[in-house]
């Protein structure tokens, strides 16, 4: 969304649209995006001064995490805000958009509506807890802790806003009076039904966690909300828990340090793609296999295994490989189908290698190290696009190579020069870790002055006016991210609360065959969770229940977070429900349904990829 002048303001003013929600809505998105691009910014000088301070200079600084962590739970919320703003929180539309224009607009508005309801519930919690908060000061600083938990009712009342200017904008009178009233006879419904919904001991988990959150996702409405609308009424209806708990869990998964590399590698992935790093990459490599048959479809596995995970965003990550490719492999006769097939199925191959955000939320929610997840990553990417390839090799087989002229030993040597800078990258990251000068976290602000002196110095392409939009798909994106964990949290509280989580291990320790069934299992349910939620609501919920008992039964935490990694990532990326899919779709501008033959034999290669991963945990522990 664009920022306002003064100018369109006169404009709407003199239109006497001034208080109209168009106008408002452009004045908060200016109050909220600001400040936000602001925030990533400082975000990266903080942490890259305190890994500049602690191993060149040996003169660490004690409040750089700290501050950071302060003015991390803002980030969160303004670019939560800004998503919600833009409607880019996730959700799952696939059956939506099926449906009837007249109902598809009734359904946004009546999800419109439940998002609000929500915010209403939690809005006085929220208050409370900042309050209490007051008792409460930084060790480092000795600042009140109040001023970093006021991000929560802020930024839960800028939504507030937001969302009752949405249903104006949405719909007309009669529609959100309807919804309003739908809405609102749901809630005394289930108001009226509490004592009833008491008797039903753990059936209640069965009525919200699973009917509940089912038909909200279904409808279309942001899966973060989604979340917290069924732990809300569970924990107001069926318990005595005060809600300012729900608050407390959201707090507390947002504000996981370790979660602050999700803007800054989204960040990263923005400048790869801005300074042409990405691009170099790419160029190498088909100069290197162009002239193979099914050549830059390898070209394709390759780059994606080269950018993946640095941006946090697998659309990021294709946005940046397709259209370099594209266009030359549909010159040699590629038919569209089969591309985006191909693409999709390198989103899923990729999902473990580093710096995975899907990884360093495991890490973050089950104590897994980061560094190890990091390492063990690599191979398993390997094995599943050495499948994928042999796909390629069987359907490119007879491709004609009439017109295609095979790169010099010089062009192929120019272009490695030329991408050396930027194949460097991944490494440098990788190497920062592992030999300790910055945490995952602090690691991407060395990446991040790492694209910037190249897209400066090296390659010459650095557009200060892509910058503060950048900032701004930064902080947007990485709200999404961030507010879908912070409701998660609450989720996963609330089942572990209710003796699930026990009941779980119990039962899944009582498989028969042991580790095997343990691992089929979690194969299926992660390809099924993958598909319906994607990756990051999945684990939240998930791995804090299924990681200790994978202990318990002798598989190794590296080894279980690739396996159940690469599961989600094949839900993610399969039609007809994995939203990964669809978005392979609109970047190749390419129709879904000339895909869905053709992806079979990669999805086919992606199960066999797994098997062979799980099958043999050398693969994931084996550089441990």
């Amino acid at each position: 969304m664009s920022i306002p002048s003064q100018s369109d303001l006169i404009a709407d003013s003199a239109r006497g649209a001034w208080y109209g929600p168009d106008t408002l809505q452009r004045v908060l998105a200016l109050l909220v995006e600001i400040p936000a691009a602001a925030l990533v910014v400082a975000e990266v000088l903080i942490l890259l001064t305190g890994v500049v301070h602690r191993y060149w200079l040996h003169d660490p600084l004690v409040w750089s995490d700290e501050l950071a962590s302060i003015l991390f739970l803002w980030l969160a919320m303004l670019g939560s805000i800004m998503a919600f703003q833009r409607d880019e929180h996730m959700r799952m539309t696939a059956l939506v958009v099926k449906l009837a224009p007249r109902t598809r607009a009734m359904l946004d508005v009546m999800t419109a509506v439940g998002a609000v309801a929500f915010l209403v519930f939690v809005i006085q919690p929220a208050f409370e807890f900042a309050q209490e908060e007051m008792m409460v000061t930084t060790p480092a600083m000795g600042l009140v802790n109040a001023w970093r938990a006021a991000a929560l009712p802020v930024g839960l009342g800028l939504m507030l806003i937001i969302g009752v200017l949405k249903i104006v904008r949405l719909s007309n009178r009669k529609d959100a009076l309807l919804a309003i009233i739908a809405v609102g006879l749901i809630v005394l419904g289930l108001y009226f039904a509490g004592p009833v919904l008491k008797a039903l001991g753990h059936w209640n988990l069965l009525v919200f966690f699973v009917l509940g959150v089912g038909a909200l996702v279904v409808s279309g409405m942001p899966i973060a909300f989604a979340f917290g609308l069924a732990t809300l009424a569970y924990i107001a209806l069926t318990t005595s828990t005060p809600t300012i708990v729900i608050v407390g869990r959201m707090d507390e998964g947002m504000s996981h340090l370790i979660l602050l590399a999700v803007p800054l590698f989204v960040l990263l992935g923005l400048l790869m793609e801005m300074t042409g790093i990405a691009r170099a990459m790419v160029s190498f490599l088909a100069n290197l296999l162009g002239h193979v048959r099914g050549g830059l479809s390898y070209v394709l596995i390759g780059a994606m295994y080269l950018v993946s995970g640095i941006s946090g965003s697998k659309a990021a990550d294709m946005a940046a490989v397709a259209p370099a490719l594209f266009p030359e492999m549909q010159r040699r006769g590629a038919k569209p189908g089969d591309l985006v097939a191909l693409l999709s199925a390198t989103g899923a191959q990729t999902e473990t290698i580093p710096p995975s955000l899907v990884l360093i939320t495991i890490g973050s929610v089950t104590g897994v190290s980061i560094a190890a997840l990091f390492t063990g990553g690599l191979l398993p990417g390997v094995v599943v696009g050495i499948a994928l390839a042999a796909v390629v090799w069987w359907r490119y087989r007879g491709e004609s190579l009439a017109g295609v002229e095979r790169a010099s030993a010089s062009a192929i040597a120019r272009s490695f020069v030329i991408a050396l800078p930027a194949l460097a990258l991944p490494l440098v990251i990788r190497a920062a870790v592992v030999e300790g000068v910055a945490t995952a976290t602090e690691v991407s602000t060395i990446g991040i002055a790492y694209a910037v002196l190249m897209g400066l110095l090296v390659y010459r392409q650095f557009d200060w006016r892509r910058l503060y939009p950048m900032l701004l798909k930064t902080a947007s994106l990485s709200g999404a991210i961030l507010f879908i964990i912070g409701a998660a949290t609450g989720m996963a509280w609330a089942l572990t609360q209710s003796g699930f989580s026990g009941a779980l291990a119990e039962a899944m320790k009582t498989l028969p065959g042991g580790a095997f069934t343990f691992m089929a299992v979690s194969i299926v349910a992660f390809v099924i969770l993958g598909s319906v939620l994607e990756g990051i609501p999945a684990i939240v919920l998930l791995a804090p229940l299924l990681f200790p008992i994978a202990r318990q039964v002798g598989i190794h935490e590296v080894h279980y977070a690739m396996v159940v990694t690469f599961s989600m990532g094949i839900g993610l990326f399969a039609p007809p429900f994995g939203v990964g899919y669809y978005a392979a779709c609109a970047i190749s501008r390419i129709a879904p349904s000339e895909g869905m033959q053709p992806i079979v034999g990669y999805l086919i290669a992606l199960i066999i990829g797994v098997m062979v991963v799980a099958a043999v945990p050398w693969i994931s522990i084996g550089f441990l």
